[in-house]
């Protein structure tokens, strides 16, 4: 069998195949004696047809086709061995099919053409000694004392409050209806869901809408109040954005939070410490660890971004497709975990429009991940099948009720393993200045504002692997 080969955008390879008359002629007799065994043709038994019975009943050109398929599914195997390529997905023929089919004849030599994806071939150029710039994340003592003031607030107590009006801070207990006071001919002037009797209604900024809270402030307990409202524009439910309205509002109870003191049994009631002290130190260690954390993420980030832009590679559309539907999978269990229907909520509509938007997500995870494991390759950076073993234990004691296909499971942590390792390499050899936290978020948004709308115009914008469960 002849194969030629012809290399194509998106790492594909076309392949023209030459198959001989002795092999045509071989897969039409192999149809024909599999339809012989098998077909059910009245007045004769199963396996006793006569050949020319059996022609003349199924006709020529249905075994013909049935022939030309098994023709060219296994040539294409066979030239993917003989030329050594590795396919990614199924192939696509570029020969029309009817054309080939009158073509066809078990006597003759059968030339057709498809096209397959490859891996693509990976250029990653001048990465050694990266120099980058990078936010610095500092631990901040505050955050040991906003911690503690949360769960202070968590564990507050609630004591009813007499002799004075509601203040913020507090928490009330209310009824109240809203309807809206610009309403247009034809709409309805009450508002949907904006009605609750025994409502606890916390007096806190950014806890409900603002004109609402400082209505409920100074009333007095079983007072009633016509508040006046206006929905703020950026308001979550589109249609209520900007919307003018009156809440009538009965306040029943007003109570304010009692906070425990910051003690050892206060230690005690939150974490498995004994003492405030050994809290205290404990959440400095952590805060300080996340700090630390998120600089090496942040400079991780930046090296990431730079080993992109010095990485050349043609994505196959194939690989393209997998990491989006791995994305989109992983949407998808988000919204289970918060108990929505997938079923009603992924139409094929919204799929095809959630695909075209992540796109350039999934081609930068593809860019990147590539260029992860080709700098592997080039420094020999290979992980222990310790580190492999231990992660893979990690990743089934989180998930105990997950039936996961071993061998893929090893072949993506292993993966994983092997791009934290290049990661670390990059950092060690790289050049970092630190700079402080938000700085480099204030300096592009000052290189924005200074873009001319023809700059802006012309601008364009543009991971770990999934667990892969196993199908039994």
């Amino acid at each position: 069998m002849k194969v030629t080969q012809e290399k194509l955008p998106a790492s594909q390879i076309s392949l023209e195949i030459e198959i001989p008359a002795a092999d045509c002629k071989q897969a039409y007799e192999k149809v024909v004696k599999n339809l012989l065994r098998v077909a059910n043709i009245p007045g004769f038994r199963k396996g006793k047809v006569p050949r020319q019975i059996l022609l003349q009943r199924l006709g020529s050109q249905r075994i013909k086709a049935e022939a030309l398929e098994s023709l060219i599914q296994d040539s294409l195997k066979q030239a993917l061995e003989q030329e050594e390529l590795e396919a990614l997905g199924n192939y696509r023929l570029s020969s029309d099919f009817e054309e080939l089919l009158g073509q066809y004849s078990p006597e003759k030599e059968l030339i057709f053409s498809a096209s397959v994806d490859v891996p693509p071939q990976v250029k990653v150029s001048d990465y050694q000694g990266l120099s980058v710039t990078a936010e610095e994340i500092k631990y901040n003592p505050s955050q040991v004392d906003e911690f503690l003031e949360q769960n202070r607030e968590k564990q507050a107590t609630l004591v009813p409050v007499e002799g004075r009006p509601a203040q913020m801070g507090d928490v009330t207990v209310v009824d109240y209806s809203g309807k809206r006071t610009n309403v247009a001919e034809g709409e309805e002037e009450k508002i949907s869901g904006a009605q609750a009797t025994d409502a606890q209604v916390e007096l806190k900024d950014g806890l409900f809408i603002a004109d609402l809270l400082a209505g409920i402030v100074g009333m007095n307990a079983e007072e009633s109040k016509e508040i006046p409202v206006k929905f703020p524009d950026d308001y979550p439910h589109e249609e209520l954005s900007g919307v003018e309205a009156v809440f009538s509002v009965t306040l029943k109870e007003i109570k304010e939070k009692e906070l425990p003191e910051l003690d050892d049994d206060f230690a005690q009631d939150v974490s498995e410490f004994e003492t405030m002290a050994e809290l205290r130190e404990s959440l400095e260690s952590q805060f300080q660890e996340q700090a630390e954390q998120k600089t090496t993420k942040n400079i991780e980030d930046i090296l990431l971004q730079e080993l992109v832009k010095l990485t050349e590679v043609d994505l196959p559309l194939t690989m393209v497709e997998q990491e989006l539907e791995s994305i989109l999978t992983q949407k998808a269990m988000q919204f289970e975990r918060y108990g929505m229907d997938v079923k009603k909520i992924f139409t094929q509509e919204l799929v095809n429009q959630m695909k075209q938007s992540t796109r350039p997500e999934a081609v930068q995870n593809l860019t990147q991940s590539l260029a992860l494991l080709e700098v592997a390759k080039l420094e020999s950076l290979k992980p222990e099948a310790e580190e492999v073993d231990a992660k893979i234990k990690e990743v089934t004691e989180q998930m105990p009720d997950r039936n996961f296909d071993p061998e893929r499971l090893r072949d993506l942590i292993t993966e994983d393993v092997t791009k934290e390792k290049v990661l670390t390499w990059l950092r060690e050899k790289a050049t970092v200045e630190l700079v402080p936290e938000g700085s480099l978020a204030a300096e592009n948004e000052s290189e924005t504002e200074e873009e001319s709308p023809e700059e802006a115009s012309e601008a364009t914008v543009e991971t770990s692997a999934e667990v892969v469960e196993s199908e039994d």
